[in-house]
């Protein structure tokens, strides 16, 4: 006889709405070594045209080897039925809603309350959702608010890897899930501010004595001089961004949790658990 496993608490039948199978882990992997690259060429380079030219010639070129990467995860997904349809409605859904929630406030004095919701979607449905999630939310929200530019594939980059990390966190429910949420925002928020610092510091060449890179002085002392070059310049911005996210997880964090989480149980991601006798 077969049973299908009605008793379990809803919590545990829930399943990532993009589950990584071995095709989408080896995209993922493979898009984080082509992100990381797309950070780090610029440190091989001896010599800079100056902040201004940014990336400006190879940035169109990361957008679109990017693209692609995030397509074919999810085509892999589609492919392997791992997601459906359902699945990328929801993505639409989010990412429209973060952009929403950047309009009021793109980024001024770095009260940002869209990291909250991509912290909170990716912690429901996984790793694989929140990375995609990631870049697909910044890419929109970037069209609404005008923010397109170089910086954008590094943005997009930056933010994917948060949902990713947000996914990878370890079992919780309650109160405690909630601080631990609140926690890995503050650690998220320091990190997209020092990646998004990062992707244009290379450039600065000469500009500055103390901060700047210099070519071939060594990787503990360039990395010095990046942290100082961070704390001096935006970490107010990203400490503001920061606090913005923790609070809206502890204030926010359980109806929002629970109406995700609704969504995936009615949606039905995961088949039923079915057991034979």
């Amino acid at each position: 006889m077969t049973v299908s496993d009605r008793s379990a608490p809803p919590e545990r039948r829930l399943a990532p709405a993009i589950r990584v199978g071995t095709r989408s882990s080896f995209l993922l992997l493979l898009t984080t070594v082509f992100g990381v690259t797309a950070f780090a060429w610029p440190l091989m380079i001896h010599q800079h045209s100056g902040p201004n030219t940014a990336h400006s010639g190879d940035a169109p070129w990361i957008f679109v080897g990017l693209i692609p990467l995030l397509l074919a995860i999810v085509m892999a997904e589609l492919s392997e039925g791992a997601m459906d349809a359902k699945a990328v409605a929801l993505l639409g859904i989010l990412a429209a809603c973060f952009a929403a929630l950047r309009v009021p406030s793109p980024g001024i004095n770095g009260f940002e309350p869209e990291w909250f919701l991509l912290i909170l979607s990716a912690r429901v449905f996984g790793r694989g959702f929140g990375f995609v999630l990631g870049a697909v939310a910044l890419f929109a929200s970037a069209l609404i608010t005008g923010g397109v530019g170089p910086w954008l594939p590094f943005q997009m980059l930056a933010a994917a890897w948060v949902g990713f990390g947000a996914g990878c966190l370890p079992p919780m429910r309650g109160f405690p899930e909630r601080l631990m949420l609140a926690g890995y925002g503050v650690a998220a928020a320091l990190v997209y501010g020092l990646l998004t610092n990062f992707w244009f510091w290379p450039f600065v060449g000469g500009t500055t004595t103390t901060y700047s890179f210099v070519p071939g002085l060594g990787t503990l002392e360039n990395l010095h001089r990046f942290i100082l070059y961070d704390l001096t310049t935006s970490m107010g911005f990203d400490l503001t961004r920061a606090a913005t996210c923790a609070v809206m997880v502890l204030v926010l964090g359980r109806p929002v949790l629970a109406a995700l989480r609704r969504a995936s149980r009615r949606a039905v991601f995961q088949p039923q658990v079915d057991f034979v006798d």
